[in-house]
Order: C-alpha cells, then structure tokens, then sequence
C-alpha cells in the first residue's frame, strides 16, 4: 500500500479534476485506471486535526487531537498499528504533524511536549517502526531548499535540491527497501507543499517553474475576489507538477520490483485552499475550497477509469485498507495475519470499495472546524450548511472542541450556487431550508459527539 498526501491542495489543481495544464500526468493516467472520488471531503480543514482523522480512523474530536498542537494519545490504535497486526511492514515519510502537545490550555490529560524542530520519539511515530524519515513540523526544520528531516535514528537527514524532490528522493529508497522483503507492505508519504511557507505567506515552486503555469483559468470561487491566489496558484500548480514527478519515481520503484498491479495507490490531500478569500488565511472555513480535497485511489478493487460522486472523507480510507488487507473493517478478522483484536472497532467511516460497487451510502458528510471558531457544517449534495459557536472569541476557538450552542453563519444552494458566492444564512426566503438543515446538523454532531447542540437557524 502507498499513500502520497499533499497539504492545503485544491482539486482543481489536477488534470484528472478538470485543470487544463500540464500539472498531474502521472496521476492523471492512475485515475485513468483507477478511481477518481469526485466529493471527498476532509473532516477538519486543518493540518493536525486532518492528519489525525486519517491516521486512526475517527473524528479529531474522537482522539483529543481537534486543533493543532495535540499529539496522538498513546495507544490509539493507528493505521500502522492495525496493518503492523496484519503483518504488514510500516513505513513514513514526511510531515507528520501528531507529536506535540502545545499553545493555550492544555486538555487536563496532556503534559507538553515539543517536537517541532527535534527528532519525534519512536513511541510518538503512530505506529511506524520499519521505517521512518519524518518532521513533526517539517515547516520549521526546512524552507524550500534547505533543512532536515530526522531517520529512524534520529539522525538529520538534510534536504538537497527543491524540498518535495529531497522527500520524493528519500521516500523513494525507504519503498526500495520494503518492496526488497516479501511481506505486505504501507508507505505514507506526506509533503509540505503546496501549502505556503508560513513564514513567508507564499507558495514557493521549484525556481522558475511558476511563469509555466502563468495561463491558467480562474476558478469560479476565486474570480473577481482578493486574496493571493494571483500570485500564489501557479505557484500551487508548478508545486502539484512537482509532486506529480515525485509520484512517478515511486511508482517506478513498485514496477521494478513487480509490485505495481498488486500495491492499493492512495492520492490525497488534508484539506484545500481558498487563498485568503474567505478568511484572514487559507482554510478553517465550510466552503468547498477548503473541505473539498482530491481523491484518487488505483489497485485491487479500484480499477477500470470509474468515477464516483459518493459523499467520501478521509475517515474511510482506514476502513478501505483495511478491508483490501483481508481484515473486516466492523470489528472481525477475514483472513489477515493479526487476531480479533485487529478489527477496527470504533471506526467512523467505511470502505470505499463500497461507494464504488454502487451499495447504500452515506448523503451527508460532518465537518468540525477549529482554531478560528469552534464551528460544524454539513456538506451534502445540493447544500452547505455551517453554524459557529455563539459568544465565542474567534480568537480563542481553539481551546474548547466544541460548544453546545451555534448559531447558523453559511448556507449555500450548490445547484444554483456551485461556486458558493451567495451566502444564505441570512436571507429570509432560506429561513425554512435553514431551520430544516440545522435539524440535520444537530442531528448529525449528536451522532458523532454524543450531545445534542441547539443550533440557531437565523
């Protein structure tokens, strides 16, 4: 199994979603034997939470890991943990985002700990023990040509060249060494880019490869706005032209070695970006610019050039390993190496080898939001509906996970209104289609939170 995920990427800028430049050939002809989920969502618009939600299956609010700066709790079970009991080899490469705990009031159960520019224990890794060349935050240990990251032991390992090629080099010769043993095997890949420098407030793109991407079409969500997406989103395109190139050097690596029509290939991203046009940064927002990610799956079951406008998430791609590893993601053991215990109770999603064989599925997705606000939407085909906590300081959102009262902030006719330019929340010909999704919203966060919130409609 490998997974390639990218930070803050849109949809839209990759070939198999519609851009018209030369950015993803490589992903492009996976999802041309593949398939492309064409309304997957994250379910947090931010680095940590996401990575979280991804990692173990469940909600960050599940895990204690809501807002940035929670580290995974010991003994949560991981997606390493549950394929290291099913005999698989583990291995990541990257940012990994879940190792310290840190910023204002700390839950009661968390003791600080800072890892942003140190090595990350082996007992903070999430479960990878076969291999390992990571940052926890790799935004702070490098900038676009220089750094480190840390190996297995430790060590840095120093970034030569543009950063997403050092990290495609290094993932590329930890895959060289799985792929050498027998065994199953679970590369995660995890890039900084296209997400900006923060620093720097800008994307930074291999040296002189924006100006080729200079021609590209406006997305109907940034047209006539501000923001920095004149400047920054072929910067973000020459990132994802990048990343393809790196793509493909792993994807030589499974050839050679025989591996490629057996291995499950994931492509992905922890949440897009709106380039500051909806807020002060670049997601943390309902809109579909920054829940809205890509989502590509080749391999085993996910065949054939399909398409499929199921309402996915990240928390189903747990599940779908799980269930091509031979385990059953309810709880039972199908086959793999592991025992009972290897089951995936507690998991919110599942597989997504059910969306594409055309089964009953899900016509909502949840979507918690933090750190701005302390927020929840619900994302379904034809609406977006969003509610924010009610005498909250946007400011200080991010020390509670959740509140028990919101009031409605966004609703969007997605039929009418695709690109989500006219916002709803306060339009009175909307009060009845409100009232109705702020039922559904409260409805779906008891669900998930176990608590029932009021949820004032207008």
């Amino acid at each position: 199994m490998l997974i390639v995920l990218t930070d803050q990427q849109r949809p839209d800028s990759i070939g198999a979603y519609g851009q018209a430049l030369p950015t993803s050939p490589t992903l492009d002809a996976l999802a041309a034997d593949g398939t492309v989920f064409d309304s997957a969502f994250t379910v947090q618009p931010v680095c940590g939470p996401a990575r979280a939600a991804i990692q173990t299956g469940m909600l960050p609010t599940d895990v204690g890991c809501w807002r940035n700066g929670l580290a995974l709790p010991d003994g949560v079970p991981t997606m390493a943990s549950r394929l290291a009991g099913l005999g698989y080899r583990t291995g990541y490469v990257g940012k990994w985002h879940l190792a310290s705990n840190r910023g204002p009031s700390l839950p009661a159960d968390r003791t600080a700990a800072r890892y942003e520019r140190k090595p990350v224990p082996p007992e903070r890794r999430g479960g990878y023990r076969d291999a390992w060349v990571a940052a926890d935050a790799l935004e702070l240990t490098s900038g676009a040509y220089r750094g480190h990251l840390f190996d297995e032991d430790g060590d840095e390992v120093r970034i030569e060249g543009y950063r997403v090629d050092a990290v495609s080099a290094i993932a590329a010769d930890r895959l060289e060494r799985l792929c050498r043993d027998e065994r199953p095997f679970l590369l995660f890949v995890s890039h900084l880019e296209p997400h900006h420098q923060n620093d720097r407030f800008r994307t930074i793109a291999p040296k002189g490869t924006a100006r080729t991407f200079r021609g590209f079409d406006v997305p109907g969500d940034l047209r006539g706005t501000l923001g920095d997406w004149r400047w920054n989103f072929a910067a973000s395109l020459a990132c994802a032209a990048a990343i393809d190139s790196g793509l493909d050097r792993l994807l030589d690596v499974l050839r050679d070695h025989g591996r490629f029509d057996s291995t499950i290939k994931v492509f992905s991203s922890d949440h897009g970006s709106h380039f500051r046009t909806r807020n002060l940064e670049y997601k943390r927002s309902p809109h579909d610019a920054s829940i809205r990610i890509p989502l590509v799956v080749n391999g085993p079951g996910f065949g054939g050039g399909r398409r499929s406008d199921r309402l996915v998430t990240h928390l189903d791609l747990l599940p779908t390993l799980l269930a091509a590893a031979g385990a059953d993601p309810t709880g039972a053991d199908t086959g793999g190496a592991g025992g009972p215990d290897v089951g995936a109770e507690g998991l919110r999603g599942r597989p997504l080898q059910e969306a594409v064989d055309g089964g009953g599925w899900r016509d909502e997705v949840l979507v918690q939001i933090s750190e701005s606000q302390i927020a929840r939407a619900l994302r379904t085909p034809t609406h977006t509906f969003s509610a924010a906590a009610r005498g909250v300081d946007p400011l200080r959102g991010h020390r509670r996970p959740r509140a028990d009262e919101y009031r409605a902030t966004h609703l969007y006719d997605l039929v009418a209104d695709p690109h989500q330019r006219r916002n709803l929340a306060r339009d009175p010909s909307a009060a009845s289609l409100r009232a109705e999704l702020a039922d559904r919203l409260a409805n779906a966060v008891e669900a998930a939170e176990g608590r029932r919130p009021a949820i004032a409609a207008g």
